[in-house]
């Protein structure tokens, strides 16, 4: 399928790897020209690389932690006419209420939380103008799992979740569409990391931690590919009638209302 994105201009955060990675090279098969944040600038480069030896399109890397608003500010001043957002930086910590300090909680969701929401803000005004553009936030089914060994990105999760329904119900008015992608336990460095923790909390040892995808529906993870396909479609006009809604990719887990 053309998804018709040739010509268009996607900026997305955290891609330098993982679901963010993905995204970019999906978006830049289809011939979208991309703009990938990520901290790092080693790992940028090595993505705008991998992007070069598949897709004839611009490619710019950005290294910028998006936490500090002061760099959402200029990110939206450099790229003023960008046609996709797609939110997607920020790995919040797992831990019960009380193993996470405040200073933790408040370091994950000055990333991802405020991240998003500034993103939001800086773009959405700069769409509103040209009466076009689409943002998809990458939250997560932890909104609806509730999963009080990862209450932290539970509660972010959900602000985000509500954040993009209440921001896209209205958003058509200026020409925006708004979306939120909720993935499941997706196969990254961040889910490893969470399911070696859980494992080594419930175990003592962290070695068995592939034990935790067996209950999985198909007995594992989704695939960057899968959510970066997702955000693709969302975003192209094969998906202009959607808007304020939360598009679950999670084999069903959030449907039986349990966490992994």
């Amino acid at each position: 399928m053309d998804l018709k994105l040739a010509g268009k201009t996607a900026l997305i955060t955290g891609g330098s790897k993982g679901i963010g990675r993905a995204t970019a090279e999906i978006f830049a098969a289809e011939g979208c020209n991309v703009i990938i944040v990520s901290r790092t600038a080693e790992t940028l480069a090595a993505v705008k690389a991998a992007i070069a030896q598949k897709s004839n399109v611009r490619v710019d890397t950005v290294a910028a932690d998006l936490s500090d608003s002061a760099n959402v500010d200029k990110l939206a001043k450099d790229y003023p006419d960008i046609d996709i957002l797609v939110n997607n930086a920020g790995a919040i910590p797992g831990g019960t209420l009380l193993d996470v300090s405040e200073a933790t909680w408040r370091k994950a969701w000055d990333l991802k939380v405020f991240g998003y929401v500034n993103m939001c803000r800086a773009f959405y005004a700069l769409m509103k103008t040209r009466k076009a553009g689409v943002i998809i936030n990458v939250v997560g089914n932890a909104a609806d799992t509730h999963d009080p060994e990862y209450i932290c990105g539970v509660a972010g999760n959900a602000a985000l979740t509500a954040f993009s329904q209440s921001l896209g119900c209205v958003s058509a008015r200026d020409g925006i569409r708004v979306v939120a992608l909720s993935p499941g336990p997706v196969e990254t460095d961040r889910i490893v990391n969470l399911m070696k923790k859980k494992a080594k909390d419930r175990t003592g040892s962290a070695d068995n931690w592939q034990e935790l995808r067996k209950p999985l529906p198909f007995q594992r993870c989704a695939t960057p590919e899968e959510i970066g396909a997702a955000a693709a479609f969302l975003a192209s006009p094969h998906s202009g009638y959607t808007s304020g809604s939360v598009v679950t990719i999670d084999a069903g887990l959030s449907a039986r209302a349990t966490a992994f």
